[in-house]
């Protein structure tokens, strides 16, 4: 089908603007400090809800199998780790510098997609992929709120999201034989990822002491609170099965790019409703960032 790619593309990039406008809507307006608690409630969400509609029939998931878990587990870790490291990073960071530092991650990804899966990029594809440094580059020396420990977690993001991109397409493969009917459809990966996240959540909770400061935290005692909270983890179901739909119909790189493009309304939308300040080479560097970002589509596609 023609229209699979763009109509998974455009479900992925609604899902993914949403989801981290509200994340950082939770922990900046509603000053809810605990990233990791949060990612954690969501994953319980996620998973509640595909047994949900597991339950009514709407959905089939696969039986899992020891092996099958084996084999996820490497990706499942990298998927914690970035979503704990974005939780982090828009902490401190505003929506508009987080969105545009995570052009870094296409270059990781072309190279990573290069060395893993011999996939070679033209040449406009690699100028583009320069103009993000320099936009990232340049918006960090002029972000007026720049803050290192924030900037220290968003690297950290951006490794993590181009290897979580690189090993589940990887993984997809193999994962399929270590099921009875020999397939693992995109539903099935998503309960499998959010599952397998709880424990490792929990485990962080714990090392980050987050426990103690949720329940003192006078936030959740709120219905908006739980209402936006619930909201979001939808929102990471969302996000969870149409990466994987649109990973499964594309390729690493492409799903990096359009993640590129997704940048702009976030970024605007970020600029406006947070009222963040900004300075005239600031908001230079950030357009700049994002007409790289549609270089680096026209590229892929031309």
């Amino acid at each position: 089908m023609k229209s699979g790619p763009l109509l998974s593309g455009l479900a992925y990039c609604i899902s993914s603007c949403s989801m981290i406008l509200l994340n950082k809507v939770i922990l900046s307006s509603y000053g809810f400090n605990a990233g990791i608690s949060l990612m954690m409630y969501q994953n319980i969400v996620c998973v509640l809800a595909v047994l949900a509609m597991r339950s009514f029939g709407l959905v089939y998931t696969e039986k899992f199998t020891w092996k099958l878990v084996c084999i996820w587990i490497p990706v499942n870790l990298i998927f914690v780790g970035m979503l704990a490291t974005s939780m982090f990073s828009l902490n401190y960071m505003n929506v508009a510098m987080v969105t545009i530092l995570k052009n870094t991650t296409n270059i990781l990804t072309a190279i990573g997609e290069f060395y893993l899966f011999k996939k070679k990029q033209n040449g406009r594809v690699w100028a583009a992929l320069f103009l993000m440094i320099v936009s990232a580059v340049s918006g960090g020396i002029t972000d007026l709120s720049f803050h290192g420990v924030g900037y220290t977690w968003q690297t950290m993001n951006c490794l993590l999201t181009a290897s979580y991109s690189l090993a589940l397409r990887r993984v997809m493969d193999t994962a399929k034989k270590a099921t009875k009917s020999g397939s693992l459809n995109e539903i099935s990966m998503v309960l499998l990822n959010n599952a397998l996240s709880i424990p490792f959540t929990l485990l962080l909770i714990l090392v980050f002491d987050e426990w103690e400061y949720v329940y003192h935290a006078e936030v959740i005692r709120t219905t908006s609170f739980w209402a936006a909270a619930t909201l979001s983890g939808l929102l990471g179901l969302g996000i969870s099965f149409t990466s994987m739909w649109f990973l499964k119909q594309t390729g690493p790189t492409t799903y990096s790019l359009v993640g590129s493009l997704n940048k702009i309304p976030i970024s605007i939308a970020g600029l406006v409703l947070f009222d963040v300040p900004v300075s005239l080479p600031n908001l230079s560097s950030i357009l700049f960032g994002l007409f790289a970002g549609v270089f680096l589509a026209t590229a892929k596609m031309g």
